[in-house]
This record gives C-alpha cells, structure tokens and sequence, in this order.
C-alpha cells in the first residue's frame, strides 16, 4: 500500500500519474488494464483538481492498494473539498451526437465502465472516492 499528497492542481497531474504508474509496475499490471486505470485515475483527479475547492485550491490523498490473490489494484481518492457524489450523477446519454450531448460526465461515465468496483462516501469532512480494477 502506497499514499501520497498532492496540491489539487492540474500541474500535479503528471505525478499523479508517475505514481500510480509506480504501484502498477509493482504488480506487472497488463498494458490494457494499465491504460483503463490510468485513465480513471485522470478523469478523477482532474474533476478533483478543476471543482473540489473552486475558487481556491487544497490538497488531494491517493491511496493505491495492491493485491495478488485475486490479482487486482484498488485506488482511493480522498478531498476535504465541496461534497459531490459523481455515482450520483445520470449517466450521459451516448445515443446522442456530441453536438446534443450535454457538456460533462462523460469521464465518469467511462470510468464506471472500466473499473470492477466504484463507490463513493462522504465521511469525517472528506469525499471518498474508490476505484478498484482486477487484473486478471
């Protein structure tokens, strides 16, 4: 188990990423499923960067857990920004053209897709934010 801090900024977005990357080597993470978790890990962090403490900023916590049996990684965002639940969002109508598509959502949208696990809370002043993927 790894957990690291990061200024909610986009310009911490690379590290972000650095470091889930670093916990993934660590289980030989497929390239496919690798993408699918960055992916998510993106989409997630740059909602937390872009909205969580808007106007200002604040820090986010990113917990990255491991497992061997079954094989599978699990990531837990944490924010003490504006409570927002993004499970609780509608889910995109993708039948739509873009054109008629409302802005936003999509990213969450394709991350529920490509996880095995996402759930959301609102405890001890904090969103808590998890994604687990299992990597066969």
């Amino acid at each position: 188990m790894a957990e690291r801090t990061f200024d909610a900024v986009l310009d911490q977005l690379d590290d972000v990423l650095a470091f889930v990357d670093e916990q993934l080597d660590l289980i030989d993470c497929p390239m496919k499923s690798r993408m699918q978790v960055q992916i998510a890990a993106e989409e997630i962090f740059v909602n937390i960067a872009s909205y969580a403490y808007q106007p200002g900023t604040g820090k986010a916590d990113i917990l990255v857990e491991t497992a061997k049996d079954p094989r599978s990684v699990t990531i837990t965002f944490k924010d003490r920004g504006v409570p927002y639940n993004p499970l609780a969002k509608e889910d995109p109508d993708i039948s739509l053209s873009a054109e008629d598509r409302p802005i936003g959502g999509l990213g969450i949208f394709m991350t529920k897709k490509s996880m095995d696990e996402m759930k959301y809370e609102y405890r001890d002043g904090q969103n808590v934010l998890t994604i687990r993927k299992l990597l066969g």
